[in-house]
């Protein structure tokens, strides 16, 4: 660990002598990659550098404490209590910051619920999962813009797809991706028997155009009338678009503007974040799992997190990691703070196994 810490100093202080040279000034791109890759590694620079300051002190004071008078050992003590302290809190700071860090985790995100098993029950759950979901970004300060939203005749979602806009949005919500299970009485049960449904959650990295090269040659773009509950026509002009990306065959279909154009741009957006994520599971499995791994097949055995509204209960269930809250109205209404920082400490702690310790 230490070796590796020597060797991002090293980086550091060679990408600032590197945006001292007329060199890189006179190169605006080289420039910005310098200044971005000595940004990215200040924080660990700075924290190290602290780690050695106090290890050093640690060490001068070991020595008092070995050979002064006896008032001088007493005060010795008491500030080798302090730094002792202070050491281990940053080495636990350095160990974290030594994480590779998710190259999608400022990225916004393409947030996708679909009601699974259970019929209108589980449409009527993945609507409140969206609204949770809804309620959450809004504390956040967040932008969330709705893309589509196929709706059940009761009330509930069959579908819903949006993008959420803010900083940090994907690193607080990339865990929330699988199938999510409710527990609970339906109002059209007479007999008060409980009933057992699922939604299905995507949490996607929103792609930009720099990240995925469409060619217009493997899309076949067609055009139709919007349509709402029951089939009946919305307007008569041919404004819904649906996009197939030939090579993958992933179909998108975009209808809730009244313009073709702000349909098709629509559309493009979400089928670019589909084929990066499936970029990604290609390419880094342990970071990014395909859509179908993601939230399974929407059966009830399936789940990370169970909402039990008898006993007002949540509890997340997944390898190595169970959280139980009985908060479950606030939860539903937006408040996922307590949940999501436990499951960022969990994943964090999981990647810190394999930390080697300082000798």
């Amino acid at each position: 660990m230490l070796d590796k810490l020597n060797a991002v100093e090293q980086r550091y202080d060679e990408l600032l002598r590197q945006l001292g040279t007329s060199e890189v000034q006179s190169d605006p791109p080289e420039y910005r990659k310098a200044a971005k890759a000595a940004a990215d590694l200040q924080p660990l620079v700075e924290r190290f550098r602290e780690y050695r300051d106090v290890v050093r002190d640690l060490t001068q004071t070991e020595e008092l404490v070995a050979s002064g008078d006896a008032d001088m050992r007493d005060l010795a003590r008491e500030e080798l209590r302090s730094l002792v302290a202070k050491r281990d809190a940053l080495l636990a700071d350095l160990k974290i910051l030594l994480i590779p860090k998710d190259p999608n985790d400022e990225k916004n995100v393409m947030l996708e619920i679909r009601a699974g098993t259970g019929g209108d029950e589980a449409a009527l759950f993945a609507g409140e999962l969206f609204r949770m979901y809804s309620r959450y970004a809004e504390r956040q300060g967040w932008r969330l813009e709705l893309m589509s939203m196929s709706e059940s005749g009761v009330g509930g979602v069959k579908e819903a797809i949006a993008t959420i806009e803010g900083r940090g949005a994907y690193s607080k919500l990339k865990y929330e991706s699988g199938v999510h299970r409710v527990q609970r009485v339906p109002a059209t049960e007479a007999s008060g028997r409980i009933h057992t449904s699922t939604a299905t959650v995507a949490v996607l990295p929103e792609a930009e155009e720099v990240d995925v090269q469409i060619n217009e040659k493997d899309l076949r773009i067609d055009t139709f009338c919007s349509s709402g509950p029951g089939g009946q026509s919305v307007n008569t002009t041919y404004s819904a678009v649906r996009i197939t990306h030939l090579p993958s065959g992933v179909v998108v279909s975009q209808q809730d503007e009244k313009s073709q154009i702000k349909n098709r741009a629509k559309a493009m957006k979400v089928l670019r974040s589909r084929l990066y994520e499936m970029e990604l599971s290609k390419q880094q499995d342990a970071i990014a799992k395909d859509r179908r791994s993601q939230v399974g097949t929407g059966g009830r055995s399936e789940k990370i997190r169970t909402y039990n509204f008898p006993q007002n209960r949540i509890t997340d269930s997944r390898a190595g990691f169970t959280f139980t809250t009985h908060r479950l109205s606030e939860v539903l209404n937006g408040d996922l703070v307590e949940l999501l920082d436990a499951l960022t400490t969990h994943f964090q702690s999981e990647k810190l196994k394999d930390a080697t310790t300082v000798s």
